[in-house]
């Protein structure tokens, strides 16, 4: 899939934490993001971990509305029901930007299990394993 100009996950600002989606292909979404200084998750200037695993289950969003289809449909609502392996080595900077890159290693029901990693230009910045859980009947 080619870069793509409208987002179909269920965040709204001030809480969207993805800017754009890079690539979507098979069980992988690759999305970018760059840190501004207000954004809810920055203080002093520099992204607090919230945001980064914000970051990482909204691109497993992104990922989700490419694999839902149609643009129109209201995007499927999900949580967040375990965090396993965070790694941060890094805090972000206001002006940074990150590109996030999601794979799908298992789809059971409603649950998701993904592994994200945050990059800044080549460098690790955070990652993790997510446990996903979407809500497909939205009322």
């Amino acid at each position: 899939m080619a870069p793509s100009e409208k987002i179909n996950i269920p965040q709204k600002p001030p809480m969207v934490m993805i800017d754009r989606i890079i690539s979507s292909e098979g069980k992988t979404t690759v999305t970018g993001f760059m840190v501004k200084e207000e954004n809810v998750f920055c203080s002093d200037g520099i992204l607090r971990e919230p945001g980064l695993i914000e970051n990482i289950a909204q691109t497993a969003a992104a990922g989700a509305g490419i694999k839902q289809g149609d643009k129109d449909e209201q995007p499927l609502v999900g949580f967040i029901g375990g965090i396993r392996y965070l790694t941060i080595h890094s805090l972000p900077r206001v002006g940074d930007e990150l590109i996030t890159k999601i794979t799908v290693e298992h789809e059971v029901f409603d649950a998701t299990v993904v592994n994200g990693r945050i990059y800044k230009e080549d460098q690790i910045v955070a990652e993790c394993e997510l446990k996903i859980f979407l809500i497909k009947n939205n009322l």
